[in-house]
């Protein structure tokens, strides 16, 4: 019998943290206590969503910039985002056809009429794309999972025959599906594998900028239920995963409601993929309960985010938590949205955003490129942004901001198949969010926003720790099995 007096056993944990004050996924062993005091119940036996992974996107212009620095650069970086050492990436995305970061627009399908793909080659990726991808299989010791998403057919299958906006013409609903299975069997034949797609980026466009073909609700649905999804199944490709819309989170419910009305309708779908840039705080949480609950068996995976329409800041890392950055919604929104788009800091715009995706659903989640130079490019569209790995390819120099050890701190930790599990917080201004792996160890990641220290009392199973968060940190707590 425990007496009533006797104190609970301790828990034993590792921490490592992120902070303004300067450590970068440092591991803390001794705390300082703050008047704060947050007490975290973990609650394994409340088990959610699967977990898929967390990483970034292979884009042209990544790989161009990695194809400007020294060897010993280029596999430091590499290496930071895939190795175990470095952020463990697990769940990836690239471009089919070019994209708004490329360096030019260009198409697998470079021959006018030509139905049945017969000239359809990935020449174009084979100097830095292709590369780029094999270096980060080989630094991988898990691998990691890849999906690709087409800005835009070539222009000559589309009504308005140009690389920005208009949509697939009808007649060549059945050459584009092809492309999705050629470009399997071509990336295939370079040694690496598919794991799925999106249907299309950005379906509802984007402003008639860069590359895009348009898509109602109902469009793309017709195209994954008759045409994408059973040529897959007939080239026995079915295990490949159709995600379906691919944009803004505001609009999800139409999108879900379009895929996933019946059995027929739903087949092909394995999930659904969503953009954050509606707003720089708010995470949707209605939308995407909605979409877990019109499909709960179905993927929710965030493919794309950044911090857009900023040129990085070099070598500065007390911007990057600081509430300095704007985003395109900060000058062009409507007068109704503005509100949605303050100020704000791109540390906290990561962190909030990922804990609040796991904590309504989301089983994955994907930023956008990896490397950019101290322009935010290239980008033959001049569509500046900022990624969490910055480069100088003129000196050779390379900038780990901030962002990169925001991004490890789930990537790293929390690992393909974990399951995010239940927590009780008293600290409504502390967020939280856990997931048990598959070897059974717990990862509890909490975010200060304040300029406060604060401490965390911990408890699982009846054993507690006392530790403190750092003011302006991200903090992941691992439990071993």
């Amino acid at each position: 019998m425990v007496s009533c007096t006797e104190k609970p056993a301790q828990l034993s944990v590792e921490v490592y943290e992120t902070s303004v004050s300067g450590n970068k996924l440092t591991k803390v062993t001794e705390f300082t206590t703050g008047d704060k005091v947050a007490s975290i119940k973990i609650l394994p036996e409340e088990k959610f969503q699967k977990i898929t992974g967390f990483g970034g996107a292979f884009t042209e212009s990544s790989a161009y910039l990695l194809n400007k620095l020294s060897a010993e650069n280029r596999k430091k970086i590499i290496d930071a985002y895939f190795s175990q050492d470095g952020a463990n990436y697990s769940l990836t995305r690239t471009h089919m056809n070019s994209c708004d970061f490329s360096v030019s627009n260009y198409s697998y399908t470079p021959v006018e009429g030509d139905k049945e793909l017969e000239h359809f080659t990935i020449q174009e990726d084979k100097d830095d794309l292709i590369p780029f991808i094999k270096d980060a299989m080989a630094a991988s010791k898990d691998g990691f999972k890849i999906f690709g998403s087409p800005w835009s057919a070539a222009p000559w299958m589309k009504d308005n025959n140009h690389w920005v906006g208009g949509k697939l013409l009808p007649e060549y609903y059945d050459t584009w599906a092809l492309f999705f299975s050629k470009y399997v069997d071509a990336y295939k034949a370079e040694g690496i594998d598919i794991w799925g797609f999106t249907v299309e980026n950005e379906p509802l466009g984007n402003g008639n900028n860069w590359e895009s073909m348009h898509f109602s609700p109902d469009e793309m649905t017709n195209f994954v239920q008759n045409y994408l999804g059973p040529k897959l199944e007939a080239d026995g490709k079915g295990d490949l995963k159709i995600l379906g819309y691919d944009q803004n989170r505001e609009h999800l419910k139409e999108w879900v409601d379009s895929m996933y009305k019946d059995e027929a309708t739903s087949k092909y779908f394995a999930g659904t993929a969503i953009h954050w840039y509606a707003s720089t705080y708010e995470v949707y949480p209605e939308e995407l309960q909605y979409a877990h609950n019109k499909a709960p068996e179905k993927l929710l995976i965030q493919s794309e985010a950044c911090v857009d329409s900023e040129i990085p800041v070099w070598q500065d890392d007390a911007w990057y938590w600081a509430k300095e950055a704007t985003d395109w919604g900060y000058d062009w929104a409507p007068e109704k949205d503005k509100y949605l788009h303050p100020k704000y800091s791109p540390v906290t715009r990561y962190a909030a955003d990922i804990i609040g995706c796991l904590n309504n659903w989301v089983d994955g989640w994907v930023d956008w490129n990896m490397v950019l130079d101290k322009q935010g490019g290239p980008n033959w569209f001049k569509n500046w942004c900022i990624a969490p790995v910055i480069v100088d390819p003129e000196k050779d120099e390379v900038y780990f901001t901030p962002l990169y050890y925001t991004m490890a701190h789930f990537s790293k930790f929390i690992r393909p198949e974990a399951v995010r599990i239940g927590f009780e917080n008293t600290d409504k201004d502390l967020q939280v969010t856990a997931a048990q792996n598959p070897d059974g160890s717990i990862a509890v990641i909490a975010f200060n926003e304040s300029d406060e220290v604060k401490t965390i009392e911990l408890t699982l199973n009846n054993k507690t720790t006392n530790l403190t968060i750092s003011a302006k940190a991200i903090q992941t707590i691992v439990i071993a099995n």
